[in-house]
């Protein structure tokens, strides 16, 4: 990890450092500083040519080991350092800036430019001062180093791979059975030529230790593969694939002498001779390579062998699965033992050689220590051998109290396989996944915050034009591909991962390479650092057992980068006095969570000495429900990269001078107080999030922003909720928003309510709905509380990629648009219409008069479409709807009614009467949830109720709360049905109706 903070700082040394007029016209110091940064390069750019080899010599040199951590700290130093030069240049910009654009007095210009011109002056001399100061500790380093007779850079000394034979002892094997009989299906059964291939590629994939090789020696060993296969072939790669070792080692399995063969055409002939016609399984066993073009020509020359031939492969990275050739139906990702396989095994070895007694009397350790390997085969492996020497009750316990990367045993044979991955990673990807370190197991990890906190601490560089979130997203999608993490958990309708876990054997891994970087602490946790261990931390998870304030020990973490406090147990508001001195001493934050995971206190406002958090690029202040305002020295944290209100439902406004924050780019403030955005706000330009955007009339206060504000956000992406569009009217404002040229939203409500939920009384001009026209590539589409009578802008059918619209509180709504037109939709849902009656044909965006014209003028095969693509559709608190109109029958020949339709759900329609044939009557239909809508729920009881023989053939049934069908086994199967808006707040509909009605 020291080359990773050493190559960062000379990056910043070679590209952002230049010296300040504030120094110019000093020539001696701007000299003496000149020379103090060449100087600081060289001495970094030297040592950077022999860190491979130190990197290698500490694992057995105590003193190499110490060099290093003295050479991080000093690196870690110099780039706060750097960080804050960089930051005293952008603050002077941005005064200028400032000055310039204000109308203020030519004298007072002059005063402030001098003032401004002293203090920043002596600002960087301060700054240069500790530059000489590190360049003196580097000097001392450098000179160190030649102590220790480092080379220059060469490859690192990796841990010898194990080489794997196809030979397994089944009685040493506990679980498994499943898996084997699954991999052995594929490999004899007649489905697994899965994509026509005629040499069909599976692959075992898992994390080091999960035991793939031994999953592939039991399928390889088993009586129906041996007799199904007229060959079968083992071989390890595991180092580099050299297609020609591998083609020798195929042929020699032929009984071909090798010794004498040459030339990789003779030899590739040679297998194509010996494979021809015969049935083969070929095992390549822990693959790493990702070059494609070193497997090519080895298999066309093997693709001559009989139907019927397999390739299985064993690998850490689903990557290398891909790039051999495996289609998905093949590829068998291996999951952790169960408790108690792994139990299972830990005892065969444990207990080996005890009497029946002495089992019985360590049994219950047993089970607790068994938890530690979290069902990972390799685990407990190693713990049941370590666990077999230790003869007494107490030095079980002494394990079971351990951590795992405390024990020796686990450093020499149980994470040997963790560092072969880890080796295998780019520099930023190694720090990336040591960072992680400072979690404490088991914790559910946020994609896109991991992001964000990788993002705060440098680790994502830009490269070709991409910006930090995509970079990080590759990250992320690289560490999942080689099983870095795991249990992941996908957005219910999108595609996209939104949390996984890291397995504890992984983050004992962390630990164990970022010892004293990362700390999960909890309250009491403080008393037993060590002095050196409060230097060198940078990275601390707080973890508070008791509801008090921050322990003072915390302050001797100077030089913390990251300070993440777990509220799990106790809420913020113990936090707030301590929090002033907190900001005082710990300057060197990057990284700052207060977010509070209990619902009630919390802290109420942040002291002003938050400003000197200059190097603070994340600020999560999330479910602070008490926090009411934020001061306005959070405006000095020019560096503020991520700012999370989340639920701080008690803040009224955010700071006027927001402006300056000029790197913000994600501004998450949903489910908050706030009337109006501080005027600053459409300077942001870097703003990539921005969750709620409320909209003023620009003429009632000139100090908030208004639509025309967001004209410069061109980066804005993902979600936008526009608040306050009912008490605006400002059609030049909303073409001047330029929502349809911000192309990376994809999705947008916009919210004609006022700031307590109300119906705008002011009628709504449809040109100004019309001026909001969203960007064509938008996924997702709420409008709340409209008050026309029609809501059909030109620009709605534009959107065809449009799969999500939900319609809600227009009261004034008579009529609903032609949405059976966007072909894209998937679902609809449609809430609280009070002057809707009748759903008719116009919803399906078919004209009743031209059903003649369309029929008589195709083939009679030929049908319009209405919703191609819907699946779920809701109707929810429609008092008024009594009629949904069904097609005649010279439209049903002609017309195709949601073909795709998967749940339909009819919630607190108490007119309605009957639903259409084309509901009724759809066999794609599957979940059908009807409840308050008793003249409905009359007509669907099971047996009873005259449409009951109608809807019968749906699988799914659901009237007012009581299964209908008996394969419905629970109501969680409808859970789906309840479509809520996607990253919006659901509005209640009986608070919103009650405060309507008072207004």
């Amino acid at each position: 990890m020291a080359k990773s903070i050493v190559s960062a700082v000379l990056e910043r040394l070679g590209s952002s450092i230049m010296i300040p007029d504030e120094i110019k016209h000093n020539v001696r110091v701007a000299l003496i500083l000149e020379e103090e940064i060449r100087k600081m390069a060289s001495n970094f750019q030297e040592i950077r040519y022999v860190l491979q080899d130190a990197e290698t010599k500490q694992l057995k040199d105590i003193n190499v080991r110490n060099w290093l951590q003295k050479l991080k700290d000093v690196a870690y130093d110099v780039d706060d350092v750097l960080d804050e030069w960089n930051t005293a240049k952008l603050k002077s910009e941005l005064e200028k800036e400032q000055k310039e654009v204000e109308n203020f007095p030519l004298l007072k210009k002059i005063r402030y430019s001098i003032s401004s011109f002293t203090s920043q002056g002596i600002l960087y001399y301060n700054i240069a001062s500790k530059i000489k100061d590190l360049n003196e500790q580097l000097d001392c380093i450098a000179t160190e180093k030649d102590r220790f007779k480092l080379g220059l850079e060469k490859g690192v000394e990796e841990p010898s791979r194990q080489i794997t034979s196809s030979f397994i002892d089944e009685e040493e094997v506990y679980g498994r059975s499943q898996e084997t009989m699954t991999l052995v299906n594929m490999l004899v059964g007649e489905n697994s030529n899965a994509g026509g291939s005629s040499l069909p590629v599976i692959s075992i994939v898992g994390m080091g230790g999960i035991g793939k090789t031994t999953l592939a020696q039991l399928v390889y060993n088993h009586s129906e593969v041996e007799s199904h296969f007229d060959k079968r072939i083992w071989i390890c790669v595991s180092d580099t694939f050299d297609e020609i070792t591998i083609a020798k080692e195929i042929l020699e399995a032929f009984k071909v002498e090798t010794l004498n063969l040459v030339g990789k055409d003779y030899i590739l002939q040679q297998i194509h001779d010996h494979v021809s016609g015969k049935k083969i399984l070929l095992v390549l066993d822990d693959v790493w390579t990702e070059d494609a073009t070193k497997w090519e020509q080895l298999r066309i020359s093997l693709k001559y062998c009989s139907i019927g031939s397999r390739i299985l492969i064993t690998t850490r990275k689903k990557r290398v699965a891909i790039i051999m050739g495996t289609m998905t139906s093949n590829l068998f990702s291996l999951n952790t033992l169960s408790h108690e396989e792994c139990w299972s095994l830990l005892n065969h070895r444990a207990f080996y050689g005890r009497t029946k007694e002495e089992s019985e009397n360590l049994a219950d350790i047993s089970r607790k220590i068994v938890e530690k390997c979290q069902g990972l085969p390799l685990a407990a492996k190693i713990l049941g051998g370590l666990l077999q020497f230790k003869r007494t009750r107490e030095q079980w316990q002494s394990v079971l109290d351990s951590e795992i990367w405390d024990l020796e045993e686990a450093e020499r044979d149980l994470f040997p396989p963790l560092f072969l991955s880890y080796y295998e990673l780019p520099l930023a990807l190694k720090q990336c996944i040591s960072y992680c370190a400072v979690f404490p197991k088991n914790k559910v990890l946020n994609k896109d915050e991991l992001i964000k906190l990788w993002m705060a601490q440098d680790y994502l560089k830009r490269g070709q034009c991409k910006e930090m979130e995509m970079v990080g997203e590759e990250y992320f999608d690289e560490l999942m591909m080689r099983s870095f993490f795991q249990n992941y958990k996908r957005f219910e309708l999108d595609t996209g991962i939104k949390e996984c876990k890291m397995h504890d054997i992984v983050h004992d891994f962390t630990q164990l390479l970022m010892k004293a970087e990362c700390l999960a602490l909890v309250n009491n946790g403080f008393e037993e650092l060590r002095v050196d261990s409060c230097e060198r931390a940078r990275h601390v998870t707080s973890i508070r057992e008791e509801a008090a304030p921050t322990n003072p020990n915390v302050y001797h973490l100077k030089k913390l980068r990251s300070l993440l406090i777990d509220s799990s147990n106790h809420d913020t508001s113990s936090l707030s006095t301590s929090l002033p001195m907190l900001f005082d001493q710990l300057t060197c934050l990057r990284t700052l969570d207060l977010s509070n995971s209990l619902f009630g206190n919390s802290i109420e406002e942040l002291p002003d000495q938050i400003g000197k958090l200059v190097h603070l690029r994340y600020l999560n202040l999330k479910h602070n429900r008490k926090l009411k305002k934020l001061p306005e020295s959070v405006c000095e944290l020019c560096n503020l990269q991520t700012l999370n209100v989340t639920w701080c439902d008690s803040l009224k406004e955010l700071p006027c001078g927001i402006g300056r924050i000029i790197n913000l780019r994600h501004l998450e403030n949903e489910e908050t107080d706030l009337s109006s955005m501080p005027k600053g706000i459409g300077g942001l330009t870097n703003l990539r999030t921005l969750k709620v955007f409320v909209a003023m009339d620009g003429s009632i206060n000139n100090k908030a922003s208004s639509l025309r504000d967001l004209q410069n956000l061109m980066q804005l992406r993902g979600h936008l909720k526009i608040s306050g569009l009912g008490a605006v009217f400002d059609v030049s404002g909303a073409r001047k928003a330029e929502l349809q040229n911000k192309t990376g939203l994809r999705s947008l409500i916009l919210d004609f309510t006022n700031s307590k939920m109300l119906m705008s009384k002011r009628a709504v001009d449809e040109r100004f709905l019309e001026a909001l026209r969203p960007p064509p590539c938008l996924e997702k589409l709420e409008i709340w509380g409209y008050s026309y009578l029609t809501i059909f802008p030109n620009w709605m059918m534009d959107l065809t990629k449009l799969r999500h619209v939900s319609l809600r509180f227009c009261f004034h709504l008579n009529v609903l648009p032609p949405l059976g037109k966007l072909s894209s939709l998937e679902s609809l849902y449609i809430r609280e219409m009070r002057s809707l009656d009748k759903v008719g044909v116009e919803l399906l965006g078919i004209e009743r008069e031209e059903i003649p014209a369309f029929s008589s003028s195709l083939e009679s095969s030929s049908s319009i479409i209405a919703f191609p693509s819907l699946k779920y559709l809701e109707f929810c608190d429609m008092k008024e709807w009594d009629y949904w109109i069904p097609l005649t029958s010279e439209e049903e020949e002609h017309i195709i009614v949601m073909p795709r339709l998967y749940s339909l759900t009819i919630d607190s329609c108490p007119k309605l009467g009957a639903l259409p044939c084309y509901i009724v009557q759809n066999t794609s239909l599957k979940q059908l949830d009807i409840s308050q809508s008793p003249i409905l729920s009359a007509r669907c009881r099971k047996e009873m109720g005259e449409d009951w023989l109608k809807i019968s053939h749906i699988p799914s049934i659901l009237i007012d709360g009581v299964c209908m069908q008996v394969n419905c086994n629970s109501t969680e199967e409808f859970g789906v049905l309840q479509l809520q808006p996607l990253h919006s707040s659901l509005l209640n509909s009986y608070d919103f109706l009650k405060a309507f009605h008072q207004n």
